[in-house]
C-alpha cells in the first residue's frame, strides 16, 4: 500500500499474515459494553479490552509478531528494545515464548510495576537515563555487543501488522462499527488499526485520542509535519512518546 508514492511499511495483507502467525500465542479479547455509558453519550459504545491480553495491553500483538517473524539465526541472538513500559514488558513474554533473550532499555524513571513485569517475564533490564537520546544511545551499544535485533516499541512494520489484528477481531465482533477511537501516542496502533478497519470497510471513521497535555499528534496533524514536545503533562506515561517516521 502506498502514500503519496510511499511504501507504507504495513498492509492488510501483512495484518492477516500476522494474525495466523500470532493467532496461537494471544488472546482473543472480549468486547464489553454499558447501558449507562450509552445512555450519557447517546451512542452505542463497544469496549475492545486489550487489557484482558497477555502481558496486560495490546502491545503483545505486536510484540509476538516480531519476535514469530525472525528465523532461527536472527532469534538466537535475541532481541533489543527501550521502553518504559507495556512494550518492554511484552516483548520480553514474547521472547520467553520462543526461548530466546530480551535485552531491555528502560530509563530510570520508568514505573516500578512495569519494570516488575519487565522482569517477571524474563527481560534483561539495562538501565538507561530518561532522555530518548541515552534510551537510543544505550540501546545501540547493546545491539552492538549482542548482534540482537531492534524492535522498535511503534516504528516497525512487524509491530504496526500486529496491532492492525485488533481491527480484525473487533469488525468480526462488532460489523456494525462506524467509528473507532484509537489512543495516539508513537502511533504503532492506530496506524495498524486504521489500515485494517479501513481495508474491509472503507467508510469507517478513525479517531485518534490523546492527553491535551501530551498533544503532539493533533499538532503534528495540523502542522502538516512531526511535532515533538519539550515535555508532557499527563498521568498517562504510555501517552508520552512522539510519532515515527512510519507511523506518521
Amino acid at each position: 500500500m502506498e502514500a503519496n508514492g510511499e511504501q507504507y511499511a504495513a498492509n492488510f495483507s501483512s495484518i492477516k499474515e500476522a494474525q495466523k502467525r500470532i493467532s496461537l500465542y494471544i488472546h482473543k479479547t472480549p468486547v464489553l459494553s454499558s447501558e449507562t455509558l450509552n445512555a450519557m453519550s447517546g451512542r452505542s459504545l463497544f469496549f475492545k479490552c486489550e487489557c484482558f491480553q497477555k502481558g496486560g495491553a495490546f502491545k503483545f500483538r505486536g510484540a509476538s509478531n516480531a519476535v514469530l517473524s525472525l528465523d532461527e539465526d536472527q532469534a538466537i541472538k535475541g532481541v533489543v528494545t527501550h521502553s518504559s513500559g507495556n512494550h518492554a514488558a511484552a516483548l520480553s513474554l514474547a521472547a520467553k515464548l520462543r526461548g530466546i533473550p530480551a535485552y531491555i532499555v528502560i530509563p530510570k524513571n520508568a514505573p516500578k510495576c512495569k519494570v516488575e513485569n519487565v522482569v517477571r517475564y524474563g527481560g534483561q533490564v539495562i538501565w538507561s537515563e530518561a532522555t530518548m537520546h541515552s534510551r537510543e544511545s544505550v540501546a545501540s551499544k547493546v545491539l552492538e555487543e549482542t548482534g540482537a535485533v531492534l524492535v522498535h516499541p511503534y516504528n516497525d512494520g512487524r509491530i504496526i501488522s500486529g496491532q492492525g489484528t485488533i481491527s480484525l477481531e473487533f469488525l468480526e465482533q462488532v460489523p456494525l462499527l462506524d467509528t473507532i477511537i484509537v489512543p495516539i501516542s508513537g502511533g504503532g496502533l492506530i496506524s495498524g488499526v486504521a489500515l485494517a478497519a479501513k481495508s474491509i470497510k472503507p467508510a469507517i471513521r478513525i479517531l485518534a485520542a490523546e492527553p491535551i497535555g501530551a498533544n503532539d499528534a493533533a499538532q503534528s496533524k495540523a502542522a502538516g509535519r512531526i511535532i515533538t514536545l519539550l515535555e508532557t503533562n499527563t498521568v498517562a506515561d504510555g501517552l508520552r512518546a512522539f510519532l515515527g517516521d512510519l507511523t506518521w
